[in-house]
């Protein structure tokens, strides 16, 4: 038997195990559970998260719209997660800095999907096998459920590769 088919014996786990148990632990994470925020759907392969928020007690203002911090908790961890899987140990990832435009008041559900296409992993590979480290900026929109953008958010995320 050669070494590759003993490493596959000895796999157990369905592939989906580990974002399922991931995003159980997320919906369990007190400030999400606070605020009302839901992870709906993570891609096996860690590149796209699907969240959710109910406007409810718990989140809303004064005017009965969502508070202002519950919508930026919505889209704070999400891309830093994605890198960390997708990238691996070798590579270090901070959140560095953030912005939020409230556009419209949340008046309703909303939520927000948060994706890191292959294409743009490999540039950031590349950019940090040629440079070491960089700023890389994302953006996302916070919508309510008709589609209306509520929010958009623009995260800057700091990302070096360790020495070996």
């Amino acid at each position: 038997m050669n070494k590759n088919r003993l490493k596959q014996k000895k796999r157990w786990l369905p592939p989906y195990f580990k974002t399922t148990y991931f995003r159980i632990l997320l919906n369990w994470y007190s400030p999400f559970r606070g605020a009302g925020i839901k992870v709906k759907k993570i891609t096996n392969d860690f590149r796209r998260f699907e969240v959710e928020m109910k406007l409810t007690w718990k989140n809303r203002n004064y005017v009965h719209t969502h508070f202002g911090g519950s919508l930026y908790a919505l889209s704070d961890p999400f891309y830093m997660f994605i890198l960390m899987e997708n990238l691996g140990e070798n590579y270090l990832v901070w959140d560095k800095s953030a912005k939020i435009d409230f556009l419209k008041p949340g008046t309703g559900d909303v939520f927000a999907v948060y994706e890191i296409l292959e294409d743009e992993l490999n540039s950031i590979k590349a950019d940090l096998e040629k440079l070491g480290k960089l700023n890389k900026v994302f953006h996302a929109e916070i919508k309510l459920a008709n589609g209306e953008v509520v929010a958009s958010v623009e995260k800057v995320l700091y990302i070096r590769k360790l020495k070996s």
